[in-house]
């Protein structure tokens, strides 16, 4: 077990803020430009502010605000965020045995504080320290959303003085922040076909026009990842069939005697 594992609880939080201090100004230009966006979208600065302090989902912001621009209804709005941030549901599902035993002000901030970040930097120190520590979640989770809202805040002041922003490519910056996120997590076969299929598939089904692409690509990427997974031929639990052989040859040997 790491030494991780055995940190005070004051000193948590430095190691929390280490981790994620790389995504949080990874994703500092996205922050600015769903600001910018959204004040250019006809918000007013308390409104734009209030969707990364209440809403706090990047895509679904960026998608969200697109819409709103466009005059969308308020249908077509909750349906685009509800396919976007599908993939929330897993992470949940997965954590959800690590936080169903704490008490309701537990669960409720970790919940909103759960962004693919969070789960993926606490996951990870989960896997390393072997042991779920909630306060590394909540504070892992605490920093991203202030870093978060600080960008979204810039955004919004000089909304009014970047003209064409979405032209100057920050939005490359929730590419660089995802593919920083998947990258790492690649440790086997199944997952990287699933990887190289969803990537495959969402360049083809985008040129092809569909609206859908990104769920298609998804489904398809796990489809295949697990397909993969099952007609890869099992391991062998070695230290099994050692005991195995080890208490048959017990066995045979009192036969042997008696």
């Amino acid at each position: 077990m790491n030494q991780d594992a055995s940190l005070p609880r004051e000193r948590i939080w430095l190691s929390a803020i280490s981790d994620m201090l790389p995504l949080s100004l990874a994703v500092v230009p996205w922050g600015i430009l769903c600001g910018s966006l959204a004040i250019q979208a006809g918000m007013t600065p308390f409104q734009a502010q209030a969707m990364s302090l209440f809403v706090f989902a990047g895509a679904a912001q960026l998608s969200g605000t697109n819409m709103i621009g466009a005059g969308a209804p308020v249908g077509t709005l909750f349906g685009s965020t509800f396919v976007i941030s599908a993939r929330h549901l897993l992470y949940s599902v997965n954590m959800r045995q690590h936080i169903r035993a704490l008490p309701l002000r537990w669960r409720l901030p970790l919940g909103f504080l759960l962004t693919d970040e969070m789960y993926v930097v606490s996951a990870a120190h989960t896997e390393r320290t072997g042991k779920f520590s909630p306060h590394f979640a909540l504070y892992t989770g605490g920093f991203f959303y202030l870093c978060w809202n600080l960008a979204t805040l810039v955004g919004v002041i000089g909304g009014s003085q970047f003209d064409n922003i979405e032209e100057f490519g920050l939005e490359f910056a929730i590419a660089a922040t995802f593919i920083a996120l998947v990258i790492p997590t690649i440790k086997d076969i199944p997952v990287a076909i699933s990887v190289l299929v969803s990537a495959f598939m969402m360049m083809i089904l985008t040129l092809m026009g569909m609206e859908n692409a990104l769920l298609a690509a998804a489904i398809l990427g796990m489809i295949a990842g697990f397909t993969a997974e099952s007609l890869m031929p099992k391991k062998i639990n070695t230290e099994s069939v050692e005991q195995a052989e080890k208490t048959a040859k017990e066995t045979h040997k009192t036969e042997d005697d008696q």
